[in-house]
């Protein structure tokens, strides 16, 4: 199909000083509705050429250099000036942007509720080890030990069949319950808590057939934001083992791991990497083709990288000592440990004895406003722009 030609007709050529949508723009000045008509022109021009540049090929865009070159020249001009003029309008409203409407998440909850009416049509299926939550079931094989083995690091001794006795955990989103049991059958006093109602239902109902576990153990419906006031240096670790790829603010999330624990208390995340492997194999073929999980179950966009997940964590208080690759074989149903970290993945943190509390919130935006001021001013185009 002949695309039609876009080359401009002389007689139709636009005045100087003037934009397609008939504002004249004065050189030295204008009124509030001009200033707006500019910047409104340089949002439609940058739209237009976007557009054409992802729907027509190169090939057939060769009209552009036979343009007049006065009105080609004009219109660049002119172009490029409101397209600066927009961006400096930009960076300073970012710049002298006011502490409230500063743009660090401030939402009261890292809970995210599309996925806890997710999570709701499937609680009662915690404890089905064929079912959809099989692949959890294996996991514990790696991340029960791993919990452990790090954790009897920091001991001088243990009792021998209750290693962890004496430590209180907080398991975050425990679900129904399949990692916080383990962790209280080698001796640790657990706080398992999830926002999901029927979860902790489940969970509560299937530790009452173990006494032992029916002490140790303890059960609340509620997201991590809500117990930190009351539970602040109270655990010796914080688990969070598939859960940073389901929560909407990772950052205060992190924070608020790190005000419950101890000094010298460790974290435990798993999660999975994001990466175009993992969103072929961990969304495409688990959820959509070989059902492995339910459809809808994770969101790419979600997922973090180890790189980014410990520069979240060292930001905010806490040392990452390891990370490690997990791999899942859907045939056989089990995990085994792996160097590559593209899938899923360890990691072990622990919190300083000698870091202080994250800065409070209000104290982040001067930082954030020093690094705007510094990148507006090494963009000397639009300093010059403005100047003119």
């Amino acid at each position: 199909m002949k695309v039609p030609s876009l080359r401009p007709n002389p007689a139709q050529s636009p005045p100087p000083n003037t934009i397609s949508l008939g504002v004249r723009i004065s050189t030295f000045g204008g009124d509030i509705m001009q200033t707006v008509a500019l910047l409104g022109a340089s949002l439609v021009a940058q739209m237009t050429f976007s557009f054409l540049f992802s729907v027509y090929p190169k090939n057939q865009l060769s009209w552009i250099p036979q343009i007049k070159p006065w009105v080609f020249n004009e219109n660049r001009i002119m172009w490029f000036k409101s397209y600066s003029m927009t961006f400096a309008c930009l960076n300073w409203m970012k710049i002298f942007r006011l502490p409230w409407t500063r743009p660090y998440s401030t939402s009261q909850t890292t809970v995210d509720t599309s996925e806890v009416r997710t999570f709701l049509a499937l609680a009662h299926k915690w404890w089905d080890e064929q079912g959809v939550y099989a692949p959890l079931h294996s996991m514990n094989d790696l991340r029960v030990p791993f919990i452990r083995d790090n954790l009897l690091k920091t001991v001088a001794d243990h009792q021998p069949g209750k290693p962890l006795s004496g430590m209180k955990i907080l398991d975050v989103g425990c679900g129904g319950g399949l990692l916080t049991e383990p962790l209280g059958r080698l001796g640790a006093s657990v706080v398992g808590i999830d926002p999901v109602d029927e979860n902790i239902k489940t969970a509560q109902h299937h530790k009452s057939f173990d006494p032992v576990l029916d002490k140790r153990i303890e059960y609340r419906t509620c997201s991590l934001e809500e117990i930190v006031k009351d539970t602040v240096e109270t655990f010796d670790a914080v688990v969070a083992s598939e859960v940073v790829e389901h929560v909407i603010d990772l950052e205060t999330f992190i924070q608020c791991c790190f005000q419950v624990l101890k000094p010298e208390g460790s974290l435990f995340i798993t999660t999975i990497n994001k990466t175009q492997l993992s969103y072929a194999l961990g969304i495409v073929f688990s959820e959509q083709i070989a059902g492995i999980v339910p459809k809808g179950t994770h969101t790419w966009e979600k997922f973090v990288s180890p790189e980014k997940l410990e520069s979240i964590l060292e930001s905010n208080g806490l040392s990452v000592q390891t990370v490690v690759g997990m791999l899942y074989n859907p045939f056989s149903g089990y995990w085994h440990w792996s160097e590559n970290t593209s899938l899923n993945y360890a990691a072990h943190a622990l919190k300083s004895s000698l870091q202080e509390h994250p800065a409070p919130a209000e104290f982040a935006l001067k930082g954030e406003t020093e690094e705007l001021q510094a990148e507006a001013s090494t963009n000397t185009g639009v300093q010059e722009e403005l100047k003119k």
